[in-house]
């Protein structure tokens, strides 16, 4: 990526991973992350969230993992004052290059995009997991799972298993690292037939 592809981005980081194309909500009451997101929604903006590597959701600015993935707020609601409540439909991956922290304690990255994953066909020997998310999916329906569902495709199919399955930290993040979809469709079959076994 060229230097001139690079962009400044709030970084949200969470005990969590987000995978391109999934849905995450959010319940934000910290005021630098109030005021972020409220930036964001003023502006349409996208911002960052990233696995924490050390540190807390709360408090001192955490040590974000390098690589997170960019989301934008598709709903929002503030029942009470001071906790805003919102729905995020995560983008792109991206690459942390530097980070700054601002007075009000927002961590700022300056970030790379991650290009996409192409779409690669599924793999005949992980059928079983295609049919694992088939049935999640049909249970918990559009509102976690929205269209188009592409169970044709490794990249998505992987995506999805990796939001849901009960998988360390740690572990999501390779998954999200990743570049190779088969391979990681492969490490989440594995995972699954442990389980079923």
């Amino acid at each position: 990526m060229s230097a001139d592809s690079r962009t400044e981005l709030p970084l949200f980081p969470l005990n969590t991973v987000v995978f391109p194309g999934g849905r995450l909500s959010l319940r934000v009451f910290e005021q630098r992350y109030l005021d972020m997101v409220k930036q964001a929604i003023a502006d349409d903006a996208p911002f960052g969230i990233c696995a924490i590597r050390e540190g807390a959701e709360t408090g001192t600015p955490a040590v974000p993992h390098a690589v997170g993935t960019l989301v934008r707020v598709t709903d929002w609601d503030m029942p009470e004052t001071g906790i805003l409540h919102i729905d995020t439909r995560a983008q792109e991956r991206f690459v942390i290059r530097d980070l700054r922290t601002e007075p009000s304690g927002l961590v700022v990255g300056t970030v790379d995009p991650v290009s996409s994953e192409p779409p690669v066909a599924v793999p005949d020997d992980v059928g079983l997991a295609v049919e694992i998310l088939r049935h999640i999916v049909a249970e918990y329906g559009d509102a976690h799972f929205p269209a188009p569902h592409e169970f044709d495709n490794a990249v998505w199919v992987g995506y999805r298993l990796s939001e849901v399955l009960p998988l360390k930290l740690g572990t999501r993040q390779n998954l999200l690292e990743m570049n190779d979809a088969v391979t990681r469709l492969r490490i989440l079959a594995e995972f699954l037939r442990k389980q079923t076994n």
